[in-house]
């Protein structure tokens, strides 16, 4: 096989979740040319994982934010003559356009754990990974070992998910070192979807338990729109919480690299922290953690998916919000579990405590 083209155009914590599947096609075929379509919006983390060859940015919004135009796409996706495209994202879009790519093969998933289940018939190969399907409450496997099993159509068994992202340099996580002597948490307070945000007011009182605690200062994140929640944070954190500068995602990846914990519910900066092996303590509420969390024994989930009556819906629909119901207390006690955890590993010699 020598030309392969991977389709997921985003989100951010979707795309990391696949990059396990560039790093297994890298390892099994180490001459291949390994190209991936994404969107304009999600390139940037792309832009740190040195296995793949190409990212062709397309605006599929119309977005005009620097991508090629689906047309054009389509247009340079044919020149190059895949022999497979792995349609990741499951939706009608990405499958079409995977199969506009006139590749030889075009590998997706079957209907039950397609996100539109219509996006199959335009598969040569159909991967069923069995259970009753993605979203399924009974569906307990991570959707990282999901992704892998897309492999199964070209011989390659079950593979050991590794992400290998770039160390880029950091000027935000440099300050953090240095207003920090090296020793901060992470908390990352909001998310894309309004229920999956634990009260901004309530990760300003974990800071302040941990500083009175363990002397440890707190680093909140914040990306576009979500400048208010991260002030919410250290206004309510009592001078044991400093926002980060402005951040890109390769700033993200640099202070997730340097965090000793990072605290935050389901989103992209948490699976990018999952995927470095920060320490991590996920709040989970409307999606599950065993599908979407952290995967590593050690680390930490507080979790009212089980009682949530709006898994996977953006907002809560409910006339009680269940991520109310989890108090600073219960991730507090978290929090120090997982770094009693991340201390006993240092002590026995293991780097960086993971």
């Amino acid at each position: 096989m020598n030309r392969v083209l991977l389709v997921r155009l985003g989100a951010l914590g979707d795309i990391v979740h696949a990059i396990p599947v560039a790093a297994a096609l890298r390892r099994a075929f180490p001459s291949a040319c390994i190209d991936w379509l994404v969107s304009a919006k999600h390139r940037e983390i792309l832009d740190l994982v040195a296995v793949i060859d190409r990212r062709l940015v397309v605006d599929d919004r119309g977005s005009a934010t620097g991508g090629r135009s689906l047309v054009e796409t389509v247009r340079e996706l044919r020149r190059e003559r895949y022999d497979v495209a792995i349609d990741l994202q499951g939706l009608l879009k990405s499958a079409v356009i995977a199969r506009l790519s006139h590749a030889r093969r075009v590998i997706g998933f079957s209907a039950k754990y397609a996100r539109e289940s219509l996006a199959r018939f335009f598969y040569t190969d159909v991967h069923d990974p069995g259970g009753d399907g993605m979203y399924a409450d009974s569906e307990k496997r991570h959707v990282v070992e999901i992704n892998l099993g897309l492999l199964t159509p070209l011989g390659l068994a079950q593979q050991t998910p590794e992400f290998p992202l770039d160390k880029p340099d950091s000027a935000a996580a440099r300050a953090a070192v240095e207003e920090s002597g090296g020793r901060y948490v992470l908390l990352n307070p909001g998310a894309a979807w309004p229920n999956k945000r634990w009260p901004a007011a309530r990760f300003g009182q974990l800071a302040s338990a941990l500083h009175e605690r363990r002397g440890l200062t707190s680093v909140v994140l914040w990306g576009p729109g979500e400048r208010i929640f991260a002030d919410e944070v250290v206004a309510t954190a009592s001078g044991a919480a400093r926002i980060s500068r402005q951040t890109s995602i390769a700033d993200v990846v640099a202070l997730a690299r340097g965090a000793m914990a990072m605290v935050s519910g389901d989103t992209g900066p948490t699976h990018i922290a999952a995927a470095l092996e920060t320490p991590l303590v996920g709040i989970y509420g409307p999606t599950r953690p065993e599908r979407n969390g952290p995967w590593r024994a050690d680390d930490e989930t507080v979790s009212r998916a089980a009682v949530c009556q709006c898994h996977h819906l953006r907002r809560c629909q409910a006339t009680e919000w269940c991520l109310l119901d989890i108090g600073v207390p219960e991730v507090l006690s978290a929090v120090e579990r997982r770094l009693t955890a991340r201390d006993a590993r240092l002590k026995a010699g293991e780097p960086n405590g993971v």
